[in-house]
């Protein structure tokens, strides 16, 4: 469990880093777009190879779709509730951000990374860790930590404080991760590939919901 909270904590530092080159290096937003997208799409053959494929081994197609779908409704609701309080333009890199209430933003930082970090997870059980997948997080993490600071520095905040702030992104990511390694085992039988579908979906529905139209905002 040890390994898998490290390797949680490693993917999520991407969004330290981004931060840091927000504020230091002020990068184009085309650049950020294209991280986005090459991350997006390195997650989207994750989960279809690495959660779906291996869940329906134990599974039928009808209870990992419908677990999917599960898993993407309370990811969906979630994230439209923290809308609702302030927190839909935290990765606006043009400083969206001042609209919203600073605990929102927060809230919806640490479940944006929840999901992709509960799934690095189940990759240590697997043998180790899957390279596609951690490439993904970080190909997906970095922009985002770049884009969604550049909106915080133009709305005023100081960089003090989105330093604390994706520092304890990346503790929850780093628990959410080393969850994942005890819930996802594949050895479960029947609740380990349900968890892995709603897993699947509720990463699926951050993609879509979150990072591909800031992605394509950006760009």
């Amino acid at each position: 469990m040890a390994e898998a909270f490290g390797w949680g904590a490693l993917g999520a530092s991407a969004l330290l880093i981004g931060a840091l080159v927000a504020y230091q290096l002020a990068p184009g937003r085309g650049l950020i777009a294209v991280v986005m997208a090459l991350g997006t799409g390195l997650l989207i053959g994750s989960v279809s190879f690495e959660l779906v494929d291996e869940a329906l081994k134990t599974q039928t197609v009808a209870w990992v779709g419908l677990l999917v779908l599960v898993g993407g409704a309370v990811f969906t609701v979630g994230d439209w509730l923290l809308d609702r309080h302030g927190a839909s333009q935290r990765k606006d890199p043009a400083g969206g951000q001042a609209e919203g209430l600073p605990l929102a933003i927060v809230l919806g930082s640490v479940l944006d990374g929840i999901p992709e970090s509960f799934v690095l997870g189940l990759t240590v059980l697997q043998g180790g860790v899957s390279v596609s997948l951690l490439a993904g997080v970080l190909l997906s993490n970095l922009p985002e930590g770049m884009a969604s600071s550049s909106g915080l520095k133009a709305a005023g905040w100081p960089r003090g404080r989105v330093v604390l702030m994706w520092s304890a992104v990346t503790l929850v990511s780093a628990v959410s991760a080393a969850a994942g390694y005890r819930l996802l085992d594949p050895a479960s039988g029947t609740t380990g590939a349900l968890v892995q579908a709603f897993a699947a979906g509720a990463l699926l529905a951050m993609l879509a919901d979150t990072l591909l139209p800031e992605a394509y905002k950006v760009e």
